[in-house]
């Protein structure tokens, strides 16, 4: 926990740097992409830090974020043999990707969009996308609506209840990791 809050410190001294929302935009878009970290504790902490910057830091998430699944959507049309499959496996079975593949064929953009709202890992649906050659221009609208809602909607919580939301961080920091983590694990784990 200690690294964990060493880092949290650290990105929250980064808020107020000439190249916070560069740091902001470059992490939201890996995200999206091929890195494997969340990046939501990360618009949290931008957000409680300066709170009348919350919508613009939402702004930011969801631009940097379409922008990487653009970008993994790419991998996994484009590259997928020579890097694709290989980040795929980092992060889901290969039977889940092939079960992703089938409820692309019946859903479409409808998995986009959940996997854009929910702790589902992000990047394996975007690269997913492209291997699956779903509608570009639907996927990119789908995305922005899932990451729209869901980083709007952490930034108007943390907008209205700014102070209340950083000393409770603050308070059960520890807490609040664990219970990040166990979310995002068994995301993963639905998946497989």
């Amino acid at each position: 926990m200690k690294f964990i809050r060493t880092i949290y410190d650290w990105m929250g001294s980064k808020v107020h740097s000439p190249w916070a929302d560069a740091w902001l935009m470059l992490l939201f878009f890996i995200e999206s992409s091929f890195f494997i970290i969340p990046v939501d504790p990360l618009l949290i902490l931008y957000c409680v830090h300066n709170a009348r910057k919350s919508f613009y830091y939402a702004s930011i998430a969801v631009m940097a974020s379409v922008l990487g699944g653009a970008f993994g959507y790419f991998i996994g049309a484009v590259l997928w043999e020579s890097v694709g499959s290989t980040l795929v496996k980092w992060v889901i079975s290969e039977q889940t990707f092939n079960d992703a593949v089938a409820k692309y064929k019946l859903y479409q953009v409808w998995a986009v969009f959940i996997a854009a709202f929910t702790p589902v890992p992000y990047k394996a649906i975007t690269i997913s996308a492209g291997f699956c050659k779903l509608d570009f221009l639907p996927f990119i609208f789908y995305s922005i609506l899932g990451r729209g809602m869901r980083f709007f909607m952490v930034a108007g919580a943390i907008w209205q209840w700014g102070p209340q939301i950083q000393s409770f961080i603050d308070r059960y920091f520890n807490y609040l990791v664990v219970i990040f983590m166990l979310i995002v694990g068994a995301s993963v784990w639905a998946l497989k």
